[in-house]
This record gives structure tokens, C-alpha cells and sequence, in this order.
């Protein structure tokens, strides 16, 4: 029994230790760039289709939280003003936690809906219902 135990503990050093609370959802990490005085984020499409957000609603929240004209071309947005990848991924990461995670469960299986006049993120894991404010 001791020789059981003595590999047992030999195997569990060499295994790599169990990784506690990690998430599956993470927020992509923005990729951009300053030419001149605008702001190119090279891969907005690929953040929007993570998020599953329509890229035109999360470009209406960077406008106007950055407070910045922009514009998508092809697969980027382009924001004519100087912004720090820094700030860009904070803003984007300030999105996630108001139209993307939803407040019951924490989970970012979510839908926006708009029923009437008033928005609404659909949680698809729990089944949760909350109003949210326009942008």
C-alpha cells in the first residue's frame, strides 16, 4: 500500500496543477493603431462577432464614450481622434459588463432584444430579462 501511495504522489508532481475559477469568456484584446490623427482598430468585426453584438452598436458606444467621430471600413473602425489602445480596451470592457454579461447568472450568453421602444438584454443560459439604457 505505501508503494501505491509513494507513486501516487510521484504522478501528482508531475501533472500540472488544476487551474481554479478561470472563465471561458474573455474580453478580446483590441488591436489598434494611431496614423496621422486617426484611431484604426484593425480588428473590430473579430471583437463584435465575439461580443455577438452588432458591430454598429458597439461603435455607437465607442463614439460616444470616446468622444469620436468614426466610421467601419471593411473589417475596422476608424476613429478620427488619438486614442490609446488602453483607454479603447477599457471602454470595451466597460460594453461587455453593460450589454454583453448578464446580471443574474454572470454569464455573457446573451441576446439584445428590442421589444416597443425599450431595449433588453435576453440572458440565453438563465432566462433572465433586464432593460437596459439606449445608447
Amino acid at each position: 500500500m505505501e508503494d501505491y501511495k509513494k507513486l501516487l504522489d510521484e504522478a501528482y508532481k508531475k501533472i500540472k496543477p488544476v487551474q481554479s475559477k478561470t472563465s471561458r469568456f474573455e474580453i478580446p484584446e483590441v488591436n489598434s493603431h494611431i496614423q496621422g490623427n486617426k484611431t484604426i482598430i484593425s480588428n473590430f468585426n473579430q471583437i463584435a462577432s465575439y461580443l455577438r453584438r452588432k458591430p454598429q452598436h458597439i461603435e455607437k458606444f465607442l463614439e460616444k464614450e470616446l468622444a469620436a467621430q468614426g466610421k467601419i471600413e471593411g473589417n475596422r473602425l476608424i476613429l478620427i481622434r488619438k486614442i490609446p489602445t488602453k483607454k479603447i480596451q477599457e471602454r470595451i470592457k466597460i460594453y461587455v459588463e453593460k450589454y454583453v454579461i448578464c446580471k443574474e447568472c454572470g454569464k455573457p450568453d446573451t441576446e439584445l432584444i428590442k421589444e416597443d421602444n425599450f431595449f433588453f438584454i435576453h440572458c440565453l443560459a438563465c432566462g433572465a430579462k433586464h432593460s437596459i439604457a439606449k445608447i
